[in-house]
């Protein structure tokens, strides 16, 4: 029988999938479900400091709002205190979250200064959660803000975290950096626990009838693990952290590809929305049928096996693969039909 167990973070996982921070993981009927579909970890939905910001904000505005009706009258609501740098509700429901299961249950946190990444961090720990997931991207506003300064801040904020609490660190990262190895390598160097590659920014779009904004659903389709993938090949053997990959895993043979490119695990979130929590016993039954096949007893068996490090062909791992593609792939053209 294969062996399925992989290691993030430090920690060991009976398979290579876990769930990805989303609103599914708020309901404890769906973390059971997700443990007993064989989900190996589970990322609790994510902390945003401007969530907390604004809800303060509004409650601030509710208690103020009467208070000059009445000329007696100092506070509509006397009793009432709200402390903005402590999320309570989020850690209390992180708590439970890690009381639900028997699985490795992550946090996820995006702050914006560093004293809230650190406050936030120390709380998180208390919960007793096996590791942080650390959100860094930057959307950029300014034209003169240095690519430098941006990547300086990011390893400074991640050694702030690093400092206070003890548990694992892993870092999800966007792909919008000039080089995302250099700054992949220098959170490595600091000394994070894993990579989650890459972050889905939110992106809005344009309704031309009503001439407004549109917030559609961020699901992932199945061509958008390509970019996750290429990079999994490039840093297998040259990072000490661990390598998860995230966007576009949708079934067993995506969990593969994905392993085969230097990938200790994956996370997935879309096709639990688009084919349901039971997926993920799907995905594990592809996984196990094709490692069985191949005759590879275990994950390592064959992890990186096709990375840049690896793999005979380089050629995948350098832009002249577009070269080859047009000047030497001449049956995919005729198939499609493509005249050059």
């Amino acid at each position: 029988m294969v062996n399925l167990k992989t290691r993030y973070m430090g920690l060991e996982l009976k398979n290579p999938i876990i769930v990805g921070a989303s609103n599914l993981t708020t309901n404890t009927e769906n973390l059971k479900k997700m443990e007993d579909a064989g989900a190996a970890a589970i990322v609790y939905k994510s902390l945003f400091e401007e969530q907390v910001l604004l809800e303060n904000l509004e409650l601030f505005e509710r208690r103020t709002e009467y208070e000059e009706r009445h000329a007696e009258m100092i506070t509509l609501f006397p009793n009432a205190k709200s402390d903005p740098s402590y999320p309570a509700e989020h850690i209390l429901n992180l708590k439970r979250a890690k009381e639900t299961v028997s699985i490795p249950v992550f946090a996820s946190l995006n702050a914006v200064y560093d004293e809230s990444w650190i406050e936030y961090a120390r709380k998180i720990e208390e919960t007793g959660v096996d590791g942080i997931e650390l959100n860094f991207y930057t959307a950029p506003e300014k034209f003169d803000e240095e690519n430098e300064d941006i990547e300086q801040k990011q390893v400074t904020t991640f050694l702030a975290v690093r400092s206070a609490v003890s548990i694992p660190l892993s870092v999800k990262l966007s792909p919008f950096y000039t080089n995302p190895l250099r700054i992949i390598s220098e959170l490595d160097k600091a000394g994070a626990n894993g990579f989650i590659l890459f972050n889905r920014l939110f992106q809005p779009d344009i309704d031309i009838q009503t001439e407004e904004h549109q917030f559609p659903y961020n699901l992932s389709n199945p061509e958008d693990k390509r970019l996750p993938l290429r990079f999994a090949g490039l840093l297998y053997g040259n990072i000490k952290a661990s390598i998860c990959t995230n966007s576009g895993i949708f079934s067993g043979k995506d969990v593969i590809k994905m392993v085969l490119a230097g990938a200790d695990c994956v996370e997935v979130v879309s096709t639990l929305y688009l084919n349901q929590i039971d997926v993920i016993t799907t995905m594990i039954k592809e996984l196990k049928e094709w490692m069985d096949s191949k005759g590879y007893p275990t994950i390592d068996s064959f992890r990186g096996k096709l990375s840049r490090k690896n793999s005979e062909n380089k050629l995948p791992y350098h832009r002249a693969q577009y070269l080859d593609f047009m000047m030497g792939t001449t049956e995919i053209l005729k198939k499609y039909k493509i005249i050059i």
